[in-house]
């Protein structure tokens, strides 16, 4: 039976996680076994905080929305109802809240088209 030597693909495998802990305060910076510890918590927190971050923006489209539909006399959960009522126009929150920052003028016509359109589906109804 050959013997193996694994010294190449050990050093190989310490020196991917310590340059993942490159950055990282004390010895979790230079010894393989707290710099490995380290990166593994910090992997699981960045993708925790991936997530988290998705929530946070998402609430942030929705806040500038509010805040743009109640400039123009309507609540945010009154604009998204008609506007998924009157079912022609499919955008989502983030591109309605860039549209309300940049273009304030055609937000103001957006909320008049989808309440003329919520008021025609009342009427055939």
């Amino acid at each position: 039976m050959i013997r193996v030597k694994r010294g190449v693909t050990k050093r190989a495998t310490h020196k991917k996680w310590l340059k993942l802990a490159k950055g990282y305060f004390g010895r979790a910076g230079t010894c393989y076994r707290i710099a490995r510890e380290r990166v593994e918590r910090g992997m699981q927190h960045a993708f925790k905080h991936r997530k988290e971050a998705r929530r946070a923006m998402r609430s942030l489209w929705i806040t500038r929305i509010n805040a743009a539909a109640r400039l123009n006399g309507i609540s945010y959960s009154q604009f998204i109802h008609q506007l998924k009522q009157s079912g022609d126009m499919e955008w989502n929150r983030k591109i309605l809240s860039e549209c309300a920052i940049q273009d304030p003028e055609g937000f103001k016509k957006i909320i008049s088209h989808v309440e003329k359109s919520a008021n025609n589906e009342l009427r055939n109804s």
